[in-house]
């Protein structure tokens, strides 16, 4: 049996001129784990993500801020440091390490919509 290993913090662009997002697994319908790369990007001002599934995130590399709707508070992020984003709770990267890649991984968990109103 081949074993297919691979490392979190390998096959990274040298140039980043977009955040870029890679599915790592995901299952139809019940769970998507993405890698995210980060190098200075921030989501557009005035642009809020709104997801239909909860999302679990942990810093791996870098630093972020993250801002929610309700709360215009931001959220600082180190590496190691772990949130949890309810679905429809709107929010942004207000900020990212501009001079290093941060990396992100983000676990989409989609559980019965009707829960989510």
């Amino acid at each position: 049996m081949k074993f297919n290993v691979k490392n979190i913090f390998s096959d990274i662009p040298k140039q980043i001129p977009d955040e870029l997002f890679q599915t790592l697994l995901s299952k139809e319908g019940q769970i998507k784990i993405e890698r995210i790369i980060s190098k200075g990007h921030s989501t557009p001002i005035k642009e809020w993500y709104d997801q239909i599934q909860d999302e679990w995130i942990i810093l791996l590399k870098g630093k972020a801020k993250l801002q929610l709707k309700n709360n215009l508070s931001l959220i600082n992020l180190n590496s190691g440091d772990y949130y949890f984003i309810p679905a429809h709770t709107k929010h942004r990267v207000q900020w990212t390490t501009p001079n290093m890649e941060t990396i992100w991984l983000a676990i989409h968990i989609y559980t019965n919509m009707s829960t989510h109103k």
